[in-house]
């Protein structure tokens, strides 16, 4: 974020958004595969990043985040390219986890709020590169309507202040399409209002999504698929069934 957000406004955004997700905690589900940690919870997977203002806000707060310093090529180079308004950031990790106190990109992970052609924001969609890692993208069914709603007012009040927001996810929503026509496959869609749609590859049609669409990816994809990545990360299987209807 670049644009005008003052750190009292994002102490807006907290106070409206902070609805889980789910009523299932999912990270007890990709923290077998991932060292006991969420990938969620993990720079070496997501590294957030915030508008200056709201990390003035969280250290005001909190001790709980401390600016991110670079582990490799990689990461020195995704710090390198943020925009001047921006940096990285990192917490003490899942365990210390103050849920008041979480980033704005932490309480939608893993969604960003998707846009069409025609610049209409229609719902949820995933940050597509962690769709092998995370338990949430392949059980989008479990995703609370409350949560939803928190969502799209949260970044419609940012959007309303912070036009280059707006526009970056525009830029995230047309990449994606890009990559669903590559990979020729839809995007999947937490509508707004709720229920699933569905953007057409080749030209990002929105279409209602049904039962067909909702795909499991990775080590999500079977029980079978799972206990065997559990048991090469020498993890421990959790005691509920990370497999939901």
């Amino acid at each position: 974020m670049t644009g005008d957000m003052r750190p009292e406004d994002f102490k807006t955004v907290y106070d409206r958004f902070q609805a889980s997700v789910s009523r299932f905690d999912c990270g007890r589900f990709c923290a077998p595969l991932n060292n006991g940690q969420p990938v969620c919870c993990d720079t070496s997977h997501a590294i957030p990043v915030v508008d200056k203002p709201e990390f003035e806000l969280l250290k005001g707060r909190t001790d709980l985040w401390h600016r991110y310093k670079p582990v490799d090529a990689n990461s020195r180079q995704i710090v390198a390219d943020l925009h001047k308004g921006c940096m990285a950031i990192e917490c003490k990790g899942a365990r210390f986890c103050e849920r008041d106190n979480r980033t704005l990109a932490c309480r939608a992970f893993p969604f960003y709020p998707y846009f069409t052609k025609a610049n209409e924001l229609v719902g949820l969609a995933t940050y597509w590169i962690f769709a092998d890692r995370c338990w949430l993208i392949s059980n989008m069914q479990v995703v609370e309507r409350k949560f939803i709603r928190e969502f799209i007012a949260a970044y419609e009040y940012v959007f309303d202040r912070d036009p280059e927001e707006k526009d970056a996810m525009r830029r995230q929503s047309a990449s994606h399409r890009r990559v669903a026509t590559r990979n020729n496959q839809p995007i999947l869609i937490i509508g707004r209002n709720g229920g699933f749609l569905k953007a057409m590859p080749r030209g990002g049609e929105i279409k209602p999504a049904g039962p067909r669409d909702m795909v499991r990816h990775g080590p999500y994809k079977s029980p079978r698929a799972y206990a065997r990545a559990v048991k090469e990360m020498d993890g421990e299987m959790p005691k509920q069934s990370p497999f939901i209807d």
